[in-house]
């Protein structure tokens, strides 16, 4: 049954902190503990969590606010939950920082954590339209911070980072035995034909992994795969079988790695090339997918980071956050997040790399106002010999006016499905134009033709703005430091590979790593507004005006 916890606002009048020296009260006021306590611990809202409780049946449960500050501080610090619960019950700052006057107040064990997880886990998977816990204590705790700071928000930038979950890279024989073990294991075994029921024998797993050579690893995953099809064609009488998540997986492992060849009438093996990134990677996490980025291939998530970055604030906050399947582009992710990002902090200018230029984001943002800059661009450079398309005058990215040397078109339109923007010339004057060598216009018999996408326009427009060397190194220096935040969270708080598996669970740890950051960044503001308040009080301390002389 859900109850709030308002014990903290009225204290004992005897406790730990009343009994401490004077001297040892005031390092304690001086440390990001009174910091955690009023702006973190008493800004929680713990009505919230109540769909996770019983409404009136149960004893009451632990209090939110101390289960929740316990997981913010576990990312704070990188903990383990054993040195969690350790720090818990033994250090004073961590007791205080939770509401507690005295150590030992309140028992906590692993248990009531893993509980208290299960309960944020389950809740977000069965309420998918809503946002999860997490993210609106994120979003009530960075209004709280900007209030406070009085950061400005207007400028920000965004990228993005690879994340992998607690799984191990397989290759296509170690997948697909995990998935045929996980499969067989979840069957009765006394009802299992003894085929299957050597799968989950030691010998088996040596058999096909450790003592294959890499010439018969063909021949054994094809093995692996004619079991699979016998598990799945033996459980398809049972329906209460086939309906578990292990046999489901089995099933798609199958759709994903064969193929059906109609004159063998059988199955086959695909080739790598054919697998599709976003195919089965791991038997323990489905929703891991595949990408290469560049020269690296990674396996699981990317999340995506946004913060400010006005060279007037003192500190910067993470503002948005989203964790994806590493296969969906930056492009689509930026113009998903960019109404909520717009609507919640009044962006107007953000900055990011290359790989976050596309129509649908620029077009994105000119709806809502935002200007995007960036330090590159991806894709092939145009010709350093050819008229760019910036040199024509299009009329709203729709309508060409006039070619470079003032020639108008005889007809001009906007295919707007397809994005494509075409105008015809008069071929005539196209001939005899001195720059018809560069020119992008194509001369045909009767006309002139002039065809491109407006993507590549937005594009040209873009290149042009970055050959301004001013300009890019605005760009550059406004969005580099965001690689150092992308470190920060995953070297400093344990994000380079998270504990957990599945995307639900991945995005509700992201999400306490980012609270935990900007908390990071607010105990920065304090300390630097501290030594601006001891700066100003030693520079107008009264100089001493002679030496006195004891009567």
């Amino acid at each position: 049954m859900f109850r709030e916890n308002k014990s903290h606002l009225q204290t004992e009048l005897f406790n730990t902190t009343t009994l401490m020296h004077p001297r040892t009260m005031a390092q304690l006021k001086k440390s990001w503990v009174p910091i955690y306590y009023e702006h973190v611990f008493c800004r929680i809202d713990e009505k919230k969590f109540a769909p996770l409780y019983c409404r009136d049946n149960g004893s009451p449960n632990k209090p939110v606010n101390i289960l929740l500050s316990l997981e913010f501080i576990k990312h704070l610090y990188d903990y383990t939950d054993e040195q969690l619960l350790e720090q818990y019950y033994f250090n004073y700052q961590i007791a205080y920082a939770l509401g507690q006057r005295n150590l030992g107040e309140l028992y906590i064990c692993e248990r009531t954590l893993y509980d208290f997880r299960r309960r944020l886990y389950e809740y977000t998977i069965q309420h998918p339209e809503e946002e999860d816990l997490i993210c609106q204590q994120f979003q009530g705790l960075l209004d709280h911070f900007i209030a406070i700071t009085k950061i400005k928000t207007n400028e920000q930038r965004m990228d993005s980072t690879a994340i992998m979950p607690n799984i191990k890279r397989a290759g296509r024989l170690a997948l697909a035995f995990d998935v045929l073990k996980q499969g067989v294991a979840a069957c009765p075994q006394e009802l299992l034909p003894e085929t299957l029921k050597k799968v989950l024998e030691p010998a088996f797993k040596t058999e096909v992994l450790y003592r294959s050579r890499s010439q018969e690893a063909g021949a054994r995953l094809e093995k692996l795969l004619e079991l699979q099809e016998q598990l799945v064609a033996w459980t398809a009488t049972l329906p209460e079988l086939a309906s578990k998540p292990e046999l489901k997986l089995v099933q798609r492992f199958i759709a994903e790695q064969t193929t059906y060849d109609p004159e063998q009438k059988r199955r086959v093996v695909k080739e790598n090339k054919d697998i599709g990134p976003d195919s089965l990677q791991s038997a323990s996490d489905p929703d891991a997918t595949f990408r290469k980025k560049g020269h690296k291939e990674q396996v699981g998530y990317t999340c995506n980071l946004t913060e400010t970055c006005s060279e007037e604030n003192d500190v910067q906050f993470l503002t948005d956050y989203a964790l994806e399947k590493n296969n969906k582009a930056d492009v689509e992710m930026a113009a998903e997040r960019l109404p909520e990002i717009k609507e919640r902090t009044g962006v107007t200018d953000l900055y990011t790399d290359g790989g976050f230029f596309g129509e649908d984001t620029h077009r994105k943002a000119e709806e809502l106002g935002v200007k995007m800059h960036y330090t590159n661009l991806t894709g092939r450079q145009p010709a350093a010999d050819k008229i760019p398309l910036t040199d024509f005058n299009v009329e709203n990215h729709k309508k060409v006016l006039a070619c470079p040397q003032g020639q108008t078109p005889t007809h001009t339109f906007y295919d707007e499905p397809k994005g494509k923007i075409t105008a015809w010339f008069d071929p005539k004057t196209c001939r005899e134009c001195p720059r018809r060598e560069q020119c992008p216009v194509k001369i045909q018999k009767k006309k002139a033709l002039l065809q491109f996408n407006q993507s590549a326009l937005l594009a040209a427009e873009t290149r042009k703005e970055l050959a301004s060397g001013e300009c890019r190194r605005q760009n550059t220096s406004k969005r580099a430091a965001i690689e150092g935040t992308v470190s920060a969270i995953k070297r400093g708080r344990g994000a380079t590979k998270l504990a957990v598996r599945g995307q639900v669970k991945s995005a509700l740890v992201m999400g306490l790593k980012c609270i935990a950051h900007n908390f990071q960044q607010l105990k920065s503001w304090f300390q630097i507004k501290a030594k601006e308040v001891k700066e100003i009080s030693v520079k107008t301390k009264m100089p001493l005006q002679g030496v006195s002389i004891p009567i």
